[in-house]
């Protein structure tokens, strides 16, 4: 079983995340920030990860800027660690996922090079600039997303095709579709016996 805990504690948040990628996409999520505990509800159910997030101290008073990117970090840093070597596993993955109008498509590579690229489908897309939701915005969203890639080590590209102004609409289907692309990524090839990179090594 691939799994790991880890502890994140600054002088603004204390987050655990625990995690089991073989899992069967049973959740139990509380950050605090209702609306991304729905969001990752949805990428632990569509990615079969098990995934519990406990926040025993966040600054909400103040704002979820730091919950939300410290979150990202956290989960990022148990995927890397879950996934030790990394040896067996496909690494790419992608998938695409509609809602009504939208259609999130997201690709991944665990490559050891942290980076994120989203794409609002070239501008802000036909039906307007998703506006914020419970205080949720897409720039915390960004946020998450960006902190998440880059301590996992993982290429994460977005686009959102016909972004919808509600941004539940807009983010649901990309967390479905980042939970199914993670999914392929991280599981073993049978056929792969060794790290797959023709440098042997993902750091």
């Amino acid at each position: 079983m691939r799994e790991a805990s880890k502890n994140r504690k600054t002088k603004e948040t204390d987050i655990t995340v625990k995690l089991n990628i073989d899992g069967s996409g049973e959740s139990k999520i509380k950050s605090g920030i209702g609306f991304l505990d729905h969001m990752l509800e949805l990428f632990a159910f569509w990615g079969h990860f098990d995934l519990e997030v406990t926040t025993n101290e966040a600054d909400l008073k103040v704002d979820i800027h730091h919950t939300n990117e410290d979150l990202g970090i956290v989960l990022g840093q148990a995927f890397k660690e879950a996934l030790g070597d990394k040896a067996g596993i496909n690494r790419l993955g992608s998938m695409s996922v509609p809602m009504e109008d939208v259609t999130a498509n997201v690709a991944v590579d665990i490559s050891g090079r942290g980076s994120f690229k989203l794409n609002l489908g070239g501008q802000s897309g036909p039906l307007g600039i998703p506006q914020s939701q419970d205080g949720y915005d897409m720039k915390y969203a960004e946020h998450f997303f960006e902190a998440f890639a880059k301590q996992l080590g993982m290429n994460l590209n977005i686009k959102i095709d016909n972004p919808n102004k509600d941004l539940h609409a807009t983010l649901e289907p990309v967390f479905k579709a980042l939970g199914k692309a993670l999914d392929i990524a991280t599981q073993i090839d049978p056929r792969r016996k060794g790290i797959p990179s023709t440098k042997g090594v993902i750091d």
